[in-house]
């Protein structure tokens, strides 16, 4: 995978620390449709990659903090199994606009690189069965695509089974 220059990868946040990290990526773009139920599901169809490869990010609320959970876009995130990774008891949604404004990152397009505020951050297990991820790279209609170990490393991530199928 080609670095890319700064104009090339949109110059989000995501991609100028991955660029800064020096980490080997690549930027894919699509048309993203407003009337999309599933970000993550459209971006899988748009890229024509698998959807047990896309990840989504979700922000969750354990026991008063804010927790990045990213998760296969094929699945839905275990509430309890991430209360668990982090050492918590439990586990909801974050309301979106404490997420927006804690991540920089608007709903459908948060990034788990790049964040405002550097959240503690749980990776699905499932994604060391791959080569490469793509993850969303902080706008609606642009994934960034790495390996997994590189986003676990750069978002100091834990690696637990937070997904379901």
């Amino acid at each position: 995978m080609a670095k890319k220059t700064k104009k090339q990868q949109g110059g989000t946040p995501a991609t100028v620390a991955l660029t800064a990290a020096g980490t080997a990526f690549t930027v894919h773009s699509y048309d993203h449709d407003p009337a999309s139920a599933s970000y993550g599901e459209e971006a899988a169809e748009a890229l024509g990659v698998s959807p047990e490869r896309v990840f989504k990010t979700l922000v969750a609320d354990v026991d008063g903090e804010l927790v990045v959970a990213v998760v296969p876009v094929a699945g839905s995130l275990d509430l309890k199994a991430l209360a668990s990774a982090v050492g918590g008891k439990r586990a909801a949604m974050a309301d979106p606009a404490a997420a927006e404004r804690t991540t920089g990152y608007v709903r459908g397009g948060i990034s788990p690189l790049g964040q405002r505020k550097s959240l503690r951050t749980v990776l699905d297990s499932s994604a060391d069965g791959h080569a490469t991820v793509c993850v969303s790279a902080g706008r609606r209609g642009l994934e960034v695509e790495l390996a997994p170990a590189d986003l676990a490393a750069l978002t100091r991530a834990v690696l637990a089974p937070i997904g379901r199928a």
